[in-house]
């Protein structure tokens, strides 16, 4: 059986990524259905401008010195990337990061300048060449999400979701290959088991809901999940280990559309001054065009996981 995170390892985590990590405030949204209040998780706060610091930095912390004193490697199409080179520079480690072609030349830029090597693939090699490069050169691999100090670290947000707004009756989170959902479910079902955690997808790369409704661990081809514009949210597969956490934790995933993603994007800037990349608004988007597929309840959490969008790519949605 598969080994789940405990509250226990929720609040050592917490404990470990305390004053790096940001504890990111909930915002009430004034523009929300008045009968469904609103509320805006903004993870695009963090220093990283993604909620990625929270698992990368509990991962790293974990490590022993004579691993971090080797080197880390991770493969990410930009957040994970980030969080991984800015928590190696913090331990004085080196960081390699695999990322795909197709990543925003903003990501890119970014996790170069915090001090990491960059190795730039195509998008099938993404998973592989990190692997590759952990056994040629003995480097410590940081997965993105299939890891249960990943899990633990993103589900330090889900603590503060509840411990904030203990009256929620639905939060919504992002789904890609599952870290995030993973933590702040067991984190919510943990602590408030009433409350109902949704996982949102792009219809473009829907591999999670249909693992959730089959009961089985889908893939799809990076040539399906590469169609949406949400870059974060590309994964062909969730893992293993937050598999069995959706299983265990999660009510439902729901899907949106590009052009409703567009639309979150342009409510979250307009309406509550949050600049989110397209992975961090379908969380929104789904409280906004979903209403069909969510559960009863009036408060509603949408986790805006990530800020860090291509400046022409959201100049030219915010038009």
């Amino acid at each position: 059986m598969t080994n789940l995170v405990t509250l226990e390892d929720l609040e050592a985590a917490r404990k470990r990524i305390a004053g790096t990590a940001v504890r990111t405030p909930l915002l009430p949204s004034l523009h929300g259905d008045a009968d469904r209040p609103l509320w805006l998780k903004p993870e695009g706060l963090q220093g990283i401008g993604a909620f990625k610091i929270r698992g990368a930095y509990n991962a790293i912390a974990g490590l022993t010195e004579a691993e971090r004193s080797r080197g880390v490697v991770a493969h990410s199409s930009g957040n994970h990337a980030q969080a991984v080179a800015y928590a190696a520079r913090l331990f004085g480690a080196r960081a390699v990061i695999v990322m795909p072609d197709t990543t925003p030349t903003v990501k890119i830029e970014a996790t170069r300048a915090l001090g990491a090597e960059v190795v730039i693939v195509t998008p099938e090699r993404r998973d592989t060449a990190a692997g590759e490069l952990s056994a040629e050169h003995g480097y410590a691999f940081v997965p993105p999400y299939d890891d249960a100090r990943i899990i633990a670290g993103q589900g330090t947000a889900g603590l503060e979701i509840i411990e904030d707004l203990p009256t929620a009756d639905t939060v919504l989170v992002p789904v890609s290959g599952g870290g995030l959902i993973s933590g702040i479910a067991a984190a919510v079902k943990l602590t408030s088991p009433r409350t109902k955690v949704i996982g949102v997808e792009p219809e473009l790369a829907a591999d999670a809901a249909e693992s959730l409704r089959t009961g089985v661990r889908t893939t799809w081809s990076s040539t399906d999940t590469y169609r949406t514009i949400a870059d974060g949210l590309r994964s062909t597969s969730v893992g293993v280990l937050p598999f069995a956490h959706i299983q265990a934790y999660v009510d439902d995933i729901v899907t949106v559309t590009e052009e409703q993603i567009r639309e979150a994007m342009r409510f979250l800037g307009r309406r509550a001054r949050l600049v989110a990349e397209p992975s961090g608004a379908v969380a929104t988007a789904a409280y906004l065009f979903r209403q069909d597929a969510l559960p009863a309840g009036r408060e509603h959490v949408a986790v805006v996981s990530g800020g860090n969008v291509d400046p022409a790519l959201y100049a030219e949605v915010m038009a």
